[in-house]
């Protein structure tokens, strides 16, 4: 019985030092780029819904803005590669999965929506900053709401592992606001919730909230407000330890950034009609994302 309980005991012991070990090796594995160049393939994590961004069109095709940089990624890595066929295999993520994904090694290089802090550094690599973004809400117009304060006693929804979460539920408990906070899995449930009236705002990124204000039904009737509780860096992930990819990915970046080449995607994308419903979010470049472009950098904001 003593020999049971010692093994019972010892493989209690050792299933989370072999997961852990397991997290550990798929980070210090093979270099990306000979893992791309073995297989002849590269692995890009996207978003769904994350309009204008990263999504999928009507034709099942991921675009937005940072596929349109990610694809300048792909381009130099097949280059690098001496791959000029090689395959790209797109795989959706989530706010709740998309760290682990790149982290086991089913992800090469996430370009989504993914805010760079110094806590995610310590699991991921992010590449040079191609976005600045600040947390507001996205409201009916004559919902009441104008600022944070005005959702004491109400119903909000956000997303699911995000900064913006994790910022609205130590605002509710701090100033004992009484809210109730529905975390959504996508941008997508997201506006649901909000349209369908089971949430009076939408606390999120304002240029992520004026996408989802372009898919709502009558998008007019819709209002980003509230004063910002942060600003949001947004960086491509890869595995930590890749010194060799991760310059791919910021050599790259920083020539699209300081060409000048990112003006015209930035328009595209912000400045004129997208699909689904050809609408124009009319989101200026900031005068802050403009200096940014000329001296790229992958600092976090916290």
């Amino acid at each position: 019985m003593n020999r049971l309980t010692s093994l019972a005991l010892a493989l209690c012991v050792a299933a989370p030092c072999l997961t852990a070990t397991t997290i550990a090796t798929a980070q210090d594995a093979q270099p990306t780029l000979a893992k791309v160049e073995a297989a002849n393939l590269i692995a890009i994590g996207h978003r769904e819904t994350s309009v204008p961004f990263s999504y999928v069109d009507a034709n099942n095709q991921v675009i937005g803005f940072s596929q349109d940089l990610c694809n300048r990624i792909i381009d130099a890595v097949k280059a690098k590669t001496h791959k000029p066929n090689l395959q790209v295999r797109f795989i959706p993520v989530t706010s709740q999965n998309r760290i682990s994904l790149v982290q086991n090694g089913t992800v090469d290089l996430e370009c989504g929506v993914t805010t760079n802090l110094t806590s995610r550094q310590n699991q991921v690599a992010f590449g040079d900053t191609f976005f600045v973004a600040t947390t507001r809400l996205l409201t009916r117009k004559d919902s009441g709401v104008k600022d944070f304060p005005d959702l004491a006693g109400k119903t909000v929804v956000t997303n699911q592992g995000t900064t913006s979460e994790r910022i609205l539920r130590k605002m509710n408990e701090e100033k004992k606001m009484n809210m109730q906070i529905i975390s959504a899995k996508d941008y997508g449930e997201g506006r649901m919730t909000l349209e369908t009236g089971r949430a009076v705002a939408y606390m999120m990124d304002d240029v992520l909230l004026a996408g989802t204000r372009t898919l709502t039904a009558k998008p007019a009737d819709w209002v980003i407000t509230g004063t910002p509780q942060s600003s949001e860096a947004y960086g491509f992930m890869l595995r930590k330890g890749d010194p060799a990819f991760l310059k791919i990915v910021d050599d790259t970046l920083a020539q699209v950034m300081k060409s000048g080449e990112i003006d015209a995607m930035y328009d595209r994308w912000f400045m004129k009609p997208v699909p689904p419903k050809n609408m124009n979010f009319d989101f200026p470049m900031s005068e802050n994302l403009r200096a940014l472009y000329k001296n790229p950098n992958d600092k976090a904001f916290e």
